[in-house]
Formats: C-alpha cells, structure tokens, sequence
C-alpha cells in the first residue's frame, strides 16, 4: 500500500480539486491510500455520504495561505494542513505529501521536518520535462530564487542521479544560460561552468538557451529558481496559446471543422500534450523523503496527475539513488 498525505487545504481552488482528484484514485489504484489533510468539516461536505475507504481524513485547523511569509509559516503554522501533511510523512505515517501550496512555505517546512540528504544545502524543485525525445529534468524550478555556485553544482548531480535511475547511461547536463559562448552570462553562471567542467562525474555538455530546453540535446539543465521559475511559466503560457490557437482554427470554419473529424485522435492527443496540467507535478529533490509540489492554479486533472507523481517517486528510491550518487566518486548511479 503506498500512503500519500495531500494537503487538501492549500492552492487557489481549494479542497474541491483535491477531492475529485482523491476520488478518480481511488476508483484507478486500489493500492493507493490518500490522506486528506485539512478541516474535517469542509472536506467531509464535499466528499460524497459514501467514499473509498483508502481515503482517510486527518484533521487541520490551520492552512498556509499563499501569501504568508515562508519564516512566519513555519513559526505559527504548525496546525496547518501542509505542516501537518509533511509531519505524517516525517512520522512514516505517509510515504509521500503532495501540495498546491505556497512554495517558499513548503520548502521551509520539508527542509525543517525532513531534513536534507548529506552534503545537499537546499532542496530543489525539479521537474521532468517533455521533450522533442524523451524528456530532460530541470532543476530548479523555483524553490531557491538565489543560489550560490556550489548549490548549483549540488542540483547538477542531482538531476544526473535521476536521469540515471531513469534508464540515460551517460546523461548530458547543461547550465542555462543566455548564450552559448564561453565568458558569457552572470559572474555566478560563469564560476558554475568552471566548477561543472572540472567534476569528472558530471557529463558536462556546457551552456545551454532558453529556446533549446525542448530540444532534447540535454538531459539535465540546471539553473537557479529565478530563472527557472520563469522558463517554466513562459513554456507553460506559451503552450496554453498553442492550444487556444488550435481549437480557435478549427471552430472558424465548416471547412477546417470537417478536417478536425477527420483527424480527431491525432487532434486530441496535440490538446493531452500541449496542456500544463499533463506535465503537473515537481518534485523537491534533496529532500529525505518524498514532496511534490503541485501548481497553486491545479485543476482536478493537474492534481491527479502530482499525486500520480507521488507514487511514481515513492516507487523508485529516489533520495537514496541521489545520496548513493553523492557519495561516490564516479559517475552518479
């Protein structure tokens, strides 16, 4: 049985989305036990007067709001639902916490009650993206806004590790960068190339573009949350476009509807993959145990997807594959 702790309270559309997406589980994953955490009273009006009895209901008085301060939250928040998702976890009461919660809250209470493996200063949010072939992990995507050089080259042997335990033999890190050209970029980005070049564990394939992310010539691409935080919403919003463009073509004309009929699955499947919420679902990597973080704006397809992340990574020994890869002195794996 995997246990997932889902602080139901937190996002911008409330415990509704996390109820139907608990709801769809269970009726796909008998093996799965999905703990809502949140007011017990809100979550059992919305909940059906029968539901699945591998959903339990863990009661909070408490919920971190998006716009709290992350330092303030982890003082006065601990009847919350995401401190109280998160200390299930620390307890192996659960396996994994899934959250559409405010992120900088969320990063300061899984590094207080999970702790972070050794040798790693700060988790980072790192996400699986599709790609022209197969997909490339980026790291970070938010969770530290600034980063030091030597943090940056903790996320590249991360990343490394989870390509790896992906099946990539030999996976490829890139460091995004506004140009490809040696000498170019930030102070910070300049001494991560130096460091990056000099660990012979590291496949380091050099600078790579915002507009080469998708391109599949990396495996891994690392930067800072800033950076990432905003290449992530830009590809997201720049897919959304792609997607209302479609639909908005093939509605303005009998012509171009008769040919939507004609190639409706090929249609569907453009919509499936050019929609976020498929893609929903990063994980704190460096972490001891399991946190996913989920979209504050998730719908109930998006957050069904993070919690299906969950249980892929609470299936794979993610931290330990990572602390293995850490401490050895060859290559991650």
């Amino acid at each position: 049985m995997i246990r997932i702790a889902v602080d139901a309270m937190s996002g911008d559309l409330g415990p509704r989305v996390a109820i139907l997406a608990a709801l769809q589980l269970a009726r796909v994953h008998a093996e799965l036990e999905l703990i809502l955490v949140g007011d017990r009273a809100q979550l059992e009006a919305l909940l059906p007067s029968q539901y699945p009895s591998t959903i339990k209901i863990h009661h909070a008085a408490d919920v971190v709001a998006m716009t709290d301060d992350p330092r303030t939250a982890l003082r006065r928040k601990r009847e919350s639902s995401m401190w109280l998702a998160l200390e299930l976890v620390q307890q192996r009461a659960a396996d994994a916490c899934v959250s559409a919660g405010n992120t900088g809250a969320l990063m300061a209470m899984s590094r207080f009650l999970l702790k972070t493996l050794p040798g790693i200063e700060r988790p980072a949010i790192c996400k699986a993206m599709p790609v022209i072939s197969g997909q490339t992990y980026m790291l970070d995507l938010g969770a530290n806004h600034q980063c030091t050089v030597q943090q940056l080259h903790q996320f590249a042997l991360m990343g490394q590790a989870l390509a790896r335990a992906d099946g990539i033999d030999n996976p490829k890190v890139a460091l995004l960068n506004i140009g490809v050209e040696r000498g170019k970029g930030s102070e910070l980005v300049i001494h991560a190339h130096e460091v990056f070049e000099a660990d012979g564990r590291l496949n380091y394939v050099g600078f790579i573009e915002a507009d080469a992310i998708y391109s599949g010539s990396a495996h891994v691409i690392v930067c800072d949350g800033f950076s990432g935080n905003i290449a992530l919403k830009a590809s997201e919003g720049a897919a959304r476009l792609i997607n209302h463009k479609i639909e908005l073509s093939l509605a303005e004309h009998w012509s171009y509807r008769f040919l939507a009929s004609l190639v409706r699955p090929l249609v569907a499947r453009w919509r499936r993959e050019l929609n976020p919420g498929t893609y929903n679902g990063a994980l704190f990597v460096g972490l001891n145990k399991t946190v996913i973080k989920s979209h504050g704006s998730a719908d109930q397809i998006a957050f069904y997807q993070a919690i299906e992340v969950a249980m892929e990574q609470v299936r794979t020994p993610v931290s330990a594959t990572i602390e293995r890869a850490l401490l050895s002195g060859v290559n991650a794996g």
